[in-house]
């Protein structure tokens, strides 16, 4: 099992490399040094899907493990004369989550700093940020961010409309607490530090192995989709967050979860079989789930009929798409689970 240490700082360097859906240089640079630095054949294709290939005992078959490189955040609607942003989601992101504070906004030439703001508390009815204090729930068409730079000044660093807005870097520096790490963007850089131990640790495979870190997953597993109509698979698996709630019958823990259903469908029975006997000989806990509010990479792309099998394996995770918390054991064994299921098949 890798060291809870080694993990924890892989995850954090990948949290701290901005990627929200479609502006994901950032991390794009640093995921293509690490696989070209295991000796991996590593491309980008032009969805910008960053994938490493590990050759297998038989060639003619394929498994691709997917890990979405992209984070939710926000997007720039319009800006004011007084360089006042107006944002709307990108994802499934909700301003009430990160609050008020430093959001870093990806111009095209510079990223810059704003304050994500919901207006004063000291207010009344006549105002009209009284009502989130009341009884209404906070939007986006609520809050904006503050930049105190003028229009000129933001032209020049290239902030427009539909430019990217994040939390700011030095919030999103994940926490440890004891073995669970805490942090904003876990879905997915914690599923991204699964593929890269995967690509270290992982030889001589049964089949070939895809490593696929997925584009623009938040906004419709484009990424997913654009790769799995190009490459011909015999299965697929996605890696994600699973969702800790009182609706489901997951616990927090080391166990990590797999799915028989979301929202898109339901997975393959035989390949979660396939899974299930790898854990049990592993001696891995494993918890299984049907879900709702919820996609992957892998159901999205078999519902749309780009593989014929897919699952979804997953560590249990509170808070998910705000500041979230999982335990490293549940990361670390979905490492040992998909090394000894890609050794095996």
């Amino acid at each position: 099992m890798l060291a809870y240490d080694i993990l924890f700082k892989t995850i954090e360097e990948l949290v701290l490399h901005h990627s929200p859906s479609g502006v994901e240089e950032e991390i794009d640079r640093l995921l293509l040094d690490r696989l070209r630095s295991f000796g991996l054949e590593t491309w980008q294709d032009r969805a910008g899907n960053i994938i490493a290939k590990i050759p297998g005992r038989d060639s003619q078959r394929s498994i691709a493990i997917t890990g979405h490189k992209d984070e939710i955040g926000a997007i720039v609607k319009s800006i004011d004369e007084n360089g006042c942003l107006q944002v709307r989601r990108l994802g499934g992101s909700f301003p009430w989550v990160y609050g008020e504070g430093v959001v870093d906004i990806l111009g095209d030439k510079a990223t810059i700093s704003g304050i994500l703001s919901f207006g004063s508390r000291h207010v009344s009815h006549e105002s009209p940020q009284k009502a989130q204090q009341d009884n209404a729930p906070l939007r986006w068409e609520d809050a904006w961010v503050e930049t105190k730079r003028s229009m000129t000044e933001l032209a020049e660093v290239g902030v427009r409309p539909g430019s990217r807005v994040v939390v700011g870097k030095h919030r999103k520096r994940p926490i440890r607490l004891k073995d669970h790490i805490a942090s904003y963007t876990l879905d997915n850089k914690a599923s991204v530090a699964i593929l890269l131990a995967l690509a270290e640790y992982l030889q001589d495979p049964g089949v070939d192995i895809y490593l696929v870190a997925s584009a623009k997953e938040e906004v419709g597993a484009i990424g997913a989709l654009f790769f799995t109509q190009n490459q011909p698979l015999d299965a697929l698996i996605a890696l994600e967050i699973c969702p800790l709630s009182s609706e489901y019958p997951i616990a927090d823990g080391e166990a990590p979860v797999l799915l028989s259903q979301d929202s898109y469908g339901i997975y393959d029975e035989k390949l979660n079989d396939e899974l299930r006997k790898v854990a049990q000989k592993e001696e891995i806990p494993l918890q299984l789930a049907a879900i709702s509010g919820f996609g992957s990479d892998a159901s999205i792309a078999m519902k749309f009929g780009h593989v014929a099998r897919a699952a979804c394996l997953g560590f249990p995770t509170q808070n998910t798409h705000g500041y979230e918390i999982a335990h490293l054991g549940a990361i670390a064994n979905c490492i040992t689970l998909l090394k000894t299921f890609c050794q095996t098949s």
